[in-house]
Formats: structure tokens, C-alpha cells, sequence
């Protein structure tokens, strides 16, 4: 039965994707009820999958002498992140039957966006590091293709060009890392990599480790390639709530706490995490403070969540980076799509143009403050009972100077998370707008996420005794509502950053009136260039530009030689990898 159920969730909106592909674009309702339908046969597939999690091998399939078994294991990790992936890709696919309604392309769109829900669930159930690469690389194309919707708009073409190329570099390490196992261990199994890491030698182990934490960090957007996510948000609304707020950006996040244990006692690697956990959390954290793009600002608090989870795995909290990941999942999909409908509804990005709309849209309003409180971490929402179980992993195994940045991020967000809020829905209208309430199938969407934001933190007692039952390797223990109740509400700590985030909350209060239309700042300049990291970027570029002008040279322009060029590096990559067999 697993093995039926892993065939569905990764099969099903392929399927879907193949089907849809073929649809004309002349049959919008069709196209609609198609996604829709093969999204929610997915997402009920993905939840009947999580009763069936195991340790053990659910499907094998010999893929040759070179390339070993392709195997997928529906263990606790992985049936959380793929019910996360189908779930929220079925509530995008049903928002955007509202959202996308009028446009053009939409077998394209929906094609796209299926073929990237299938790809993250095989992502995270493979149990071959190879296949995981093949997955992972799909993931990338889809978010090209995705951002890049709008390829006639300038700046999403050059928005996916560079998330595809940052995200690629994290492919390589990936791919190094793999590779290097490989050949110290014989085999690309995930569980044998758990199993041996201790045999295998210290420099080979280290170089796995560092590769795994660089596709890590250019995936997950983090420390120093946090630059792409934001240039990202060119994509259609419901794509920026899919994949870049509940799942791919999660898929580094997922490597890192996948091989935990295998990496843990590797010298440097927890410090160097827990390092770019923080630093990504707080350059982001400053950035969101003075973006005035809504869905910007979004982004950057996505990547200062993210690097809140990225800190948890480095101090040892792998079951709290995995808690804040279902929770941020929820709330941060909600508000991409509650942001999605202010912009559709409003026409605009520009947060200094809007204010006041909440007596247009009550219903959009509403459900943007549950995500705005999830996110500042207030109680009883579910950000607050995930942000605190991680800052008492800090606590408890981390260096403090880490920990008082973490907690001081607390209170950045808690001030741009309100300053959001205030400028688009309350305050007085800074533009006349004939703003309106979102539509039904919208609605349904939202609806489910901001109950979601109130009530997964629930879910500790199952989700918890779910990754200590099926992970063997992580040592984590389950633990109970009672349980997460007396640690949360016991622990001094919990009080600490509940006043930061007053005080983050107080001081926008004092300052809002200057909000909309204060003068720009050095501290703005810097975060528009990512504090320098823009500048690296195009360096980069133009080094590469020249270099490719110099290899320009052995492009003759003959497709054959061409061709001959892209088999010969496929050979040479077979060559290395019978080599290493051998």
C-alpha cells in the first residue's frame, strides 16, 4: 500500500501536468477543474500516506549497475514535507482559479506548477542521493519556468534567470557531496550514509558535509545567497506561496536536518549552520524593515524564517526546525496568498500606496492578521509555539551570543510583520482605490491556512512521535501538548522574548505615523543591495560573461558541434562515474 500511495503523490500531478500540457488554452474551465482535481487527488494521497510511515525501504527498483537502487522511504521527514507540498499546492492550484482567471497560458502555468509538486514529493521520499539530485534539479527548472510566467516582462525573466543560476550552485554541492560519499562508501543510499558516517574517512565525511550545507544555503536562499528569493517574487502570487514559502525553499532546510546526523560530529559544521542560520535571519530581518514591496517584504521574512530553522538544526533541534517549518509553511502561505489578493484586488505592489483597505476586503483583512500574529510569534498562534521550542534548543545547546541574536530577530520581525499590516490594511487610504473582497474559490484557500495558523501547533503529540518512531539516526524524543505547554511557558526565556517583541511592536506603534512616507535611509540603501551582496552578484555575472566571451571562441555556431560537445561532457561524467564503480 506505501509503495501505491508514493506512486500517487509523485505520479498523479505528473499526470496532471501531462494532461494538462495538452489542454488548450481556448478551455479555461477545463484547465481550471483539471488542476484542481489532480492537485487534490495528490494532497489526499499525501495525507492517506502518513499512517503508512516506516524506517523501512517502500519501494526498491534496480536502476542499473552505476547508478544503484532507486529506493523511496516514507519515513516521518519525508510524509510531513510531502503532505506540506501537496496539501498547500492543491489550496494554490484552488486560489488560482480566482487569481489567474483571464490569463493567458494557463496549461503552461498549471503544467508547471503540477510537475513541481510531484518533483518536491519525490525530492524528499527518495532514498537514493542520486535520484534526490534528479528531483532537486527539477524542482530548480519548474521555479525558472514559474517565475519567468511573465516572459514578457523583463524583470521576471531575469528574476528566474537568477534564482536558476544561485540555486544551481547549491546542485553542485549537492551533487559534490553526493559523489564524494559515493565513493568512500560504494553506494548512493541515504540510510547507508546514516548508517556508516562514522567509517567513513574524516576528509571525505567533511567534504559531503560542506557540499550538503551549500545546497543547503542556495536553496533555502540563505547566507550568502540570500540575494534570488526576493527578485523571485516577479512570479504569480500562488507560485511565490507554493514554492517559495512553503515548500522549495524548505527543501534545504529538509537536506540539512535529513543528514544531521551523519554531519553532527564533523569539526565546524554545527557553528558554521547555526552561523548561517544567524546571520540569514538578521540581514533579512533588516531588509524587511525598510522594503516597501509587499510581497518583498514577504520574501525577506521568508528568508529570515527559514534561517530561524537553518539556527535550530545547528544547535541540535531538528524536531523544532521541523515544527517552525510546518507552522511557517501554514503562515507564510496564507499571507503570500492574502498578499496575492490585496494585489489583485488593489493593483498594486507599493505598500506606500495602499492603507486602509480592510474596510474593503474584511475578509482578507482578518485572515492576514491570524498569518501576521503566527509570523511576530504570538501566543496561541502556531509561529509562537514552534519560534519558542527553537529558541530553547538555543538555550540549551547553543552559544548565547547566537541566542540573543535570534531573540533580538524576534522583535525585528514583530515590527516589520505590524508595519506591513498597519500600511496596507489600516491607517487612512493613501490612494483612492476600488479594492474588492476576494472571490469564493480565493476564499477557500485563505480559510483553511488561517485555521491552520490557529490550530497545527496541535499537532506536536503526533508529528513529534511520527520523526521519533520512523528516524532512527536523530534521536529525537515525542513530545505532548502538556509537555510543549509546561517547557514553553516555564522557561524565563519564553518571557524575554515575548518583551522583545513588545518593544518591537511598541516602537512601530510610536513611529507609524512615518511610516508610509519617511525619507530613505543609509540602512535602506543597504538592504536594497542586500548590505553588498548585489554587487558580488553582478561582479560575478560579469565575470562570467568574460569568461564565457573567451569559450565563445569554440562556439562555431554548427548545431553539431554543439551536440557533440554536450555528449562529450555526458561522457565524460558516465566515464567518472564507471571509473568510480570500478
Amino acid at each position: 500500500m506505501t509503495g501505491i500511495l508514493i506512486g500517487l503523490v509523485i505520479g498523479l500531478p505528473w499526470l496532471g501536468a501531462l494532461v494538462l500540457w495538452r489542454v488548450s488554452d481556448e478551455r479555461p474551465r477545463l484547465q481550471h477543474a483539471l488542476a484542481v482535481a489532480f492537485s487534490s487527488a495528490a494532497g489526499f494521497a499525501s495525507l492517506a500516506l502518513i499512517p503508512f510511515a516506516s524506517a523501512e525501504t517502500a519501494v526498491r527498483i534496480d536502476a542499473g549497475r552505476y547508478f544503484g537502487e532507486l529506493t523511496f522511504v516514507a519515513d516521518g521527514l519525508a510524509v510531513s514535507l510531502t503532505a506540506i507540498a501537496c496539501v498547500i499546492g492543491a489550496l494554490a492550484v484552488i486560489f488560482s482559479m480566482d487569481y489567474m482567471r483571464g490569463e493567458a497560458q494557463l496549461s503552461r502555468y498549471y503544467a508547471f506548477i503540477l510537475l513541481f509538486i510531484g518533483a518536491m514529493a519525490g525530492l524528499v521520499l527518495s532514498g537514493n542521493l542520486l535520484f534526490m539530485f534528479f528531483f532537486w534539479e527539477i524542482t530548480a527548472l519548474c521555479s525558472y519556468a514559474l517565475i519567468s510566467f511573465y516572459n514578457d516582462d523583463p524583470k521576471a525573466v531575469a528574476g528566474g534567470v537568477k534564482a536558476l543560476l544561485i540555486t544551481q550552485v547549491g546542485g553542485v554541492g549537492l551533487l559534490a557531496g553526493a559523489l564524494t560519499a559515493y565513493s568512500a562508501l560504494g553506494s548512493y543510499q541515504v540510510s547507508d550514509l546514516l548508517a556508516k558516517a562514522e567509517t567513513l574517512p574524516s576528509n571525505f565525511l567533511a567534504l559531503t558535509a560542506f557540499g550538503f550545507l551549500i545546497a543547503a544555503a542556495a536553496k533555502s536562499a540563505q547566507f550568502p545567497f540570500h540575494t534570488w528569493l526576493p527578485d523571485a517574487m516577479e512570479a504569480p502570487t500562488p507560485v511565490s506561496a507554493l514554492i517559495h514559502a512553503a515548500t522549495m525553499v524548505n527543501a534545504g532546510v529538509y537536506l540539512l536536518a535529513r543528514f544531521y546526523p551523519a554531519f553532527a560530529q564533523v569539526p565546524g559544521w554545527t557553528l558554521a549552520v547555526t552561523l548561517v542560520g544567524l546571520v540569514s535571519a538578521l540581514i533579512a530581518a533588516f531588509m524587511a524593515l525598510a522594503a516597501t514591496d509587499l510581497k518583498r517584504a514577504l520574501a525577506y521574512s521568508t528568508v529570515s524564517q527559514l534561517g530561524y530553522m537553518v539556527y535550530a538544526i545547528g544547535v541540535g533541534g531538528v524536531l523544532a526546525s521541523q515544527f517552525h517549518l510546518l507552522s511557517h509553511a501554514v503562515f507564510k502561505a496564507l499571507l503570500f496568498l492574502a498578499a496575492g489578493a490585496v494585489i489583485h484586488a488593489s493593483g498594486t505592489r507599493d505598500m506606500r500606496r495602499m492603507g486602509a483597505l480592510g474596510k474593503q476586503m474584511p475578509f482578507v483583512r482578518n485572515v492576514f492578521v491570524f498569518g501576521a500574529l503566527a509570523l511576530m510569534g504570538i501566543p496561541i498562534l502556531n509561529g509562537f509555539w514552534s519560534k519558542e521550542m527553537i529558541l530553547e534548543a538555543g538555550l540549551s545547546h547553543g552559544p548565547i551570543w547566537a541566542l540573543v541574536g535570534m531573540v533580538m530577530v524576534a522583535g525585528m520581525t514583530a515590527f516589520y510583520t505590524l508595519r506591513m499590516t498597519w500600511l496596507v490594511f489600516f491607517g487612512e487610504a493613501r490612494e483612492s482605490r476600488h479594492a474588492h473582497e476576494a472571490g469564493r474559490a480565493m476564499k477557500v484557500s485563505l480559510g483553511l491556512l488561517g485555521l491552520g495558523a490557529w490550530t497545527t501547533w496541535l499537532l506536536i503529540e503526533p508529528f513529534s512521535a511520527l520523526l521519533q518512531h520512523t528516524l532512527p539516526f536523530h534521536g529525537i524524543s515525542s513530545l505532548n501538548l502538556s509537555e510543549l505547554s509546561h517547557e514553553v511557558f516555564t522557561a524565563p526565556l519564553t518571557y524575554a522574548a515575548l518583551i522583545v517583541i513588545a518593544l518591537g511592536l511598541g516602537i512601530f506603534w510610536m513611529v507609524r505615523k512615518q511610516a508610509a512616507g519617511r525619507r530613505e535611509s543609509r540602512m535602506d540603501v543597504l538592504s536594497r543591495e542586500s548590505f553588498g551582496f548585489e554587487w558580488l552578484n553582478r561582479r560575478v555575472a560579469s565575470w562570467t560573461v568574460g569568461l564565457g566571451s573567451v569559450l565563445q571562441r569554440t562556439q562555431t555556431g554548427v548545431l553539431s558541434w554543439n551536440a557533440v560537445g554536450i555528449l562529450g561532457a555526458l561522457l565524460i561524467v558516465l566515464v567518472f562515474l564507471v571509473w568510480s564503480v570500478k
